[in-house]
């Protein structure tokens, strides 16, 4: 039954002061444990809460739950050229503009254009900026400024696709809150092991914690798993500057779900636990990918505030089942969308029964998303955390959040 006429909701007026708690520097993880499954997990299970190891994670999960991982990969995204002066000029890939699409530019062997940042922008006003590799020289030209950054030239003369360009050029790039350059060695732990395609400029940091004895002990249980790909912004990092959480502009990710992930989504609904919240925003989006199949509309974009404003509620299958209906009229193999949503209470979660995620920053869109999922409980949570010597933010400790298990 198509449920899509009621009238749209206004934003949450949300002050983002409410979501705040005291998080001391000491507490912020700024490097990774010498193994990735010896986190501490806490476990929040129908309101209550605990800790153990997170290497029990599979005993935890339901045996009917489906794992849902997001497969993106971190590109080395900082690139430190010079100019003949000396000064240094911080360029930090954004997003890919030409080639379009994100495998064409990796794929690229010179030149292709991407949105950047620039630090010490002031010392690049124009001009070429060059980065010596090997016997070889990445250059990098100023086209113009536009709102939010650089659009940026790369050209090069190795032959080499750009991402082995970006391998050999470029470093990890590190979320500011670690306060640290980046070591040879976060190459490899600020990356998920899963990582398949490359696009992200942050970490899909619940993912860390997983080892291949981790999804081994998972399948070994009978818990089912399914990937989707979301690149992560920089806007993932972006603080809530203004007062309510209703002025707050949402970043932009492009997203990819196959139709088999749809099928198997269909088929474990009300059983989906979401590693991470890129995760979790990814499917909250399928579901209104299905609602504008079902008012009609070619399913391309979710909207910042689309969980409250769409005059449509249906139910979760049925929206689903919308999307892949599309999807399979058209011939697709994989939907491609981009999605702002930002996930904040009252908003309620149409598919995600579950999250496995980090702890997050004060006042921030992720600790709004904590707080749609589980209320005024992830002030417990997080009290909780911090009174048992949990490690905070993207290299720290992990969480399994569930809300009802049936």
């Amino acid at each position: 039954m198509n449920n899509c006429i009621e009238s749209p909701a206004p934003a949450p007026d949300i002050r983002i002061a409410d979501y705040n708690y005291p998080l001391p520097d000491e507490r912020i993880a700024r490097f990774p444990l010498a193994q990735r499954d010896r986190a501490k997990l806490l476990t929040y299970i129908a309101g209550n809460i605990g800790h153990t190891a997170f290497t029990a994670l599979p005993a935890l999960l339901p045996q009917n739950s489906l794992l849902v991982f997001n497969e993106t990969k971190v590109i080395p995204a900082r690139l430190l050229f010079r100019k003949d002066t000396g000064a240094a000029v911080e360029v930090f890939c954004l997003a890919p503009l030409s080639p379009a699409g994100y495998e064409a530019c990796f794929s690229a062997a010179s030149p292709c254009e991407w949105q950047c940042m620039a630090g010490n922008s002031k010392r690049w006003k124009s001009g070429k900026l060059h980065l010596p590799f090997g016997r070889h020289t990445l250059s990098a030209e100023l086209l113009e400024k536009q709102a939010g950054g650089v659009r940026v030239r790369f050209s090069w003369d190795s032959g080499e696709p750009f991402a082995q360009v970006l391998a050999q050029c470029g470093t990890a790039p590190l979320p500011p809150y670690l306060k640290r350059d980046a070591l040879p060695e976060d190459t490899l732990r600020y990356q998920t092991i899963y990582a398949r395609h490359n696009g992200s400029v942050a970490a899909p940091t619940a993912g860390l914690h997983f080892t291949q004895a981790v999804l081994d002990s998972l399948a070994q249980r009978g818990i089912a798993s399914e990937s989707l790909t979301l690149h992560v912004g920089a806007g993932t990092f972006q603080p809530v500057k203004s007062e309510t959480i209703a002025a707050h502009v949402m970043h932009q990710e492009p997203f990819t779900v196959s139709r088999r992930a749809l099928r198997n989504m269909l088929q474990y609904a009300g059983h989906i636990v979401a590693v991470g919240t890129t995760s979790a925003r990814t499917l909250e989006s399928l579901y209104f990918l299905g609602q504008q199949c079902l008012l009609g509309h070619p399913p391309q974009a979710v909207s910042q505030w689309e969980a409250c404003t769409t005059p449509c509620k249906a139910a979760p299958g049925e929206a689903l089942q919308a999307l892949l209906q599309y999807m399979e009229n058209n011939q697709m193999e994989n939907i491609h969308a981009t999605t702002r949503l930002l996930i904040a209470p009252p908003c309620p979660f149409r598919v995600v029964n579950g999250i496995i995620t980090n702890f997050h920053q004060p006042q921030s869109t992720l600790l709004l998303l904590v707080g749609a999922f589980i209320g005024e409980d992830w002030r417990r949570v997080y009290r909780y955390a911090l009174q048992n010597d949990f490690r905070f933010l993207s290299y720290g400790d992990s969480s399994y959040l569930e809300t009802r298990r049936t």
